[in-house]
């Protein structure tokens, strides 16, 4: 049994708190994966052997489930995601979008605990 306590958010039907991905070695560097967190689909990056990044694969602007394939970058020492659509830039830590305001992608915490990345949702 894990210590961590997870509810059901209401609005989006997703168990919430933390849940166990993957070993991070699984990740490549540089590259993006997909996978299913309690039943929502997010997008990984590890950028760097320490820092991983969760965002939503849906893109904003499309609603196509596409984000795992986005084009790593930075904007200074803001590490982005390119949407690889129509290629709108987003930060990875804040999911602000750089070129259009209206626009957010849903980014969550992460944490590597024993060699696991874990996802707060």
């Amino acid at each position: 049994m894990t210590a961590t306590l997870e509810l059901e958010d209401l609005a989006t039907g997703h168990a919430t708190g933390w849940h166990q991905v993957c070993a991070v070695d699984d990740l490549e560097i540089a590259w993006g994966e997909a996978a299913l967190v309690a039943g929502l689909q997010v997008a990984l990056f590890r950028t760097a052997p320490g820092e991983v990044f969760a965002v939503a694969q849906e893109d904003p602007a499309t609603g196509s489930f596409v984000m795992a394939r986005g084009i790593l970058g930075s904007r200074g020492t803001r590490p982005t995601i390119a949407s690889p659509l129509h290629k709108e830039v987003y930060d990875l830590e804040t999911g602000e979008c750089f070129g259009n305001p209206e626009l957010r992608l849903a980014t969550f915490n992460t944490r590597v605990a024993d060699g696991v990345l874990e996802v707060e949702l």
